[in-house]
């Protein structure tokens, strides 16, 4: 419902492969430990951002989009719905292609001023679970 066809696929093989996982720590029980890890086994540099600014996965972390010195490609967002439409707005500001929503993140606010701004955007999604369907 909320990614159009073929969307997905264009994120997941068509956009940078440099990932900022947000809410992505070094706890292995959160779900984002997890898909940060899928997705370094599918070719994706992830770079972590979390007020803790953990290294995880073996990459340096980061406090938000914005200390990032690098350009990022996708924005994957693990925080509550509420605070995720701040995320993307950085993600919009940072220059990003892409930003991703995951499973139980829900903001159409967001997700139209994503959309409006140029971005490829998907929400209430995990990439763990679509790039095994992609191939």
């Amino acid at each position: 419902m909320y990614a159009e066809p073929g969307i997905i696929r264009k994120i997941i093989e068509g956009t940078g492969d440099t990932w900022a996982v947000v809410g992505l720590s070094s706890n292995e029980r959160r779900p984002a430990f997890g898909v940060a890890e899928v997705l370094q086994r599918h070719g994706k540099r992830v770079v972590p951002v979390h007020p803790k600014a953990e290294t995880v996965h073996g990459e340096k972390g980061y406090a938000s989009l914005a200390e990032i010195p690098f350009p990022v490609d996708v924005v994957d967002v693990f925080v509550r719905s509420e605070l995720a439409g701040a995320v993307a707005d950085e993600a919009v500001a940072i220059g990003a292609e892409a930003v991703w929503f995951q499973l139980g993140v829900i903001d159409e606010g967001a997700y139209e001023r994503t959309r409006d701004a140029g971005l490829l955007m998907v929400m209430d999604r995990c990439p763990a679970i679509e790039i095994p369907r992609l191939r």
